[in-house]
């Protein structure tokens, strides 16, 4: 190697700077959720209306990414109950203290980039002034655990009641036994993390450059190596290119088809041995099987923004503004739906750049992958184009970030709409239906044991109301007096009425990651979170969600 090459080897390794401490911190999750993840935990605000141990353990596992402030908002003095089961109090010395302000002193020591502040007032106080409700109503998310029904109805209410207040997060434990509900109006998901839908390669529609490479490429010149290295994105346009040629222009449409376009790819093989062919013949349902837009992407674009101040309301809107609830999104939607239906569009999503892995060498596999970039690069600019003529107004408070992130996982994107807490339970027929369906008869039995053991716990905390006969009196009432209540029943109540109030170490670990998964889903707009009432027996060690 000359001194020159070694000079310039060291030039470039030297110039990529040592990362900064942040980026050490976080290097784990940022491989998860990216920069645009990690500033929005940084920037998020969370309240959590209570200081037990699954609120706190909750609130580990969201400090030790890194959110940026966090508020315990509880008016309990520690009890020797609480010091016994709750790791983030000083032990004894914690017994008769505000059980707030002890929690969050050594849940600050997990990371002292996060801020944390503890509140000793009672929630149902703040919610009666308009101070107290403004003060609600101006984090990022809300989080209670074991709340009072008449509080949490109340509370369920007011951040309901507007789409700009935060998402709320109901935790409801006891025992061995768990469930929690994430109150949301709209979700946008940019960036679900998803492998439901594979991006297309653009087989069936290939770009010039991919098309002109297939029917140039010659392949009875090729040396033995090389064309057991042809990638089998070449192999698959090539093989329908000629299809086409022989059959008006359509592609393989029967079972018979399908099955002589295997054997016409099987046919282009010079050995037995050449393994990029036997990936083209099993990769060779994405010529029919491959949609221009997928399905579930295809239903958002009749999905109308959601309009305050209504509700859950979707009112039809001909003009996006940039006050409309989350307006980049929507423009973003409207603007895929323009590209797809463009007279200079592919007639199908953008292209993305990214590529699976394949049986080829390194030089053809780069080639490709220029290739797609390059193209990506085209209709990403035509995308923008398109998103400044149809919405001048928003299209400049867009980063570019942003409009990457979604044209390149357009395949994929998710749009979910919540419902309030409690609404589903209003339903006797619905609850008494899901209670009889297969699979979800354990999953109801526990939530309608739950919001039983609601009820009685409103009138006499100390849950010494609370035993099997009433538990299943309030069963009753919510599903009707003729309902027969399964077995199931039993064994949820059951645990219930041994521990109504009992917030064990154990479980409140579990639901502390399983909560926290959610709320940072929620917060970065990332993965797709869970819709429904999530449901957690650790006797049986199960999970179930229902209530969709």
């Amino acid at each position: 190697m000359s001194t020159a090459e070694s000079q310039d080897i060291e030039q470039a390794t030297s110039a990529i700077g040592a990362p900064d401490s942040k980026t050490r911190r976080y290097d784990r999750q940022l491989r998860l959720w990216a920069a645009s993840g990690q500033h929005a935990l940084e920037n998020s605000r969370i309240l959590v209306l209570s200081s037990s141990a699954t609120a706190t353990a909750v609130l580990k596992n969201l400090v030790l990414p890194g959110i940026g402030h966090f508020t315990i908002l509880d008016s309990a003095i520690t009890t020797p109950a609480d010091a016994g089961n709750n790791f983030f109090l000083s032990g004894l010395e914690s017994v008769g203290k505000p059980r707030a302000q002890e929690a969050v002193q050594l849940l600050c020591e997990l990371n002292e980039s996060v801020e944390g502040e503890a509140v000793v007032k009672d929630i149902s106080d703040l919610l009666q002034t308009e101070q107290g409700r403004a003060y609600v109503r101006s984090f990022s998310l809300v989080v209670a655990h074991n709340l009072r029904k008449d509080v949490l109805d109340g509370l369920s209410l007011l951040l309901w009641n507007d789409l700009s207040n935060p998402p709320l997060i109901v935790v409801r434990s006891a025992g061995f036994l768990a469930e929690f509900f994430i109150q949301f109006h709209e979700q946008c998901v940019a960036q679900p993390h998803t492998d439901e839908t594979p991006p297309s390669l653009r087989i069936t529609r290939p770009f010039p450059a991919l098309l002109q490479w297939a029917r140039e490429l010659d392949f009875d010149k090729l040396d033995p190596t090389e064309h057991g290295h042809v990638p089998f994105v070449i192999i698959l346009v090539r093989a329908l290119d000629d299809w086409r040629k022989s059959h008006n222009g359509a592609p393989p449409s029967t079972s018979a088809d399908k099955q002589a376009f295997k054997a016409a790819v099987r046919e282009m093989r010079r050995k037995p041995d050449e393994e990029n062919f036997d990936e083209a013949e099993a990769q060779a349902w994405r010529v029919w099987q491959e949609p221009a837009i997928p399905r579930d992407v295809e239903a958002l674009f009749a999905l109308s923004p959601l309009s305050s101040p209504g509700l859950a309301a979707t009112l039809p809107s001909s003009k996006l503004t940039p006050e409309t609830p989350n307006a980049a999104f929507h423009a973003l939607l409207r603007t895929l739906d323009a590209f797809a239906r463009s007279d200079r569009g592919p007639g199908c999503l953008p292209l993305s750049a990214a590529l699976p892995d394949m049986r080829t060498d390194t030089e053809s596999y780069v080639k490709l992958q220029t290739a797609y970039k390059e193209w990506a690069g085209i209709e990403k600019a035509h995308f923008k184009e398109l998103l400044g003529e149809k919405f001048p107004d928003i299209a400049p408070l867009m980063t570019a970030d942003q409009l990457d992130t979604f044209v390149k996982n357009a395949h994929h994107i998710r749009v979910l709409r919540g419902t309030r807490w409690g609404e589903w339970d209003t339903g006797a027929g619905t609850l008494a239906t899901s209670l009889t369906t297969y699979a979800c008869e354990a999953a109801t039995a526990t939530h309608l044991a739950f919001c039983a053991l609601s009820t009685l716990l409103n009138d006499n905390p100390d849950g010494s109301n609370v035993t099997v006969e009433s538990l299943k009196t309030e069963i009753r009432k919510l599903v009707g007096e003729n309902v027969e209540l399964p077995d199931e029943v039993d064994a949820a109540v059951g645990e219930i009425a041994r521990a109504p109030t009992a917030d064990m170490p154990n479980v409140a670990a579990f639901l502390g990651g399983l909560i926290a998964q959610e709320a940072i889903k929620v917060i970065t707009n990332q993965y797709v979170p869970v819709k429904g009432y999530c449901v957690v027996d650790l006797v049986d060690s199960w999970t179930s969600i229902i209530g969709q």
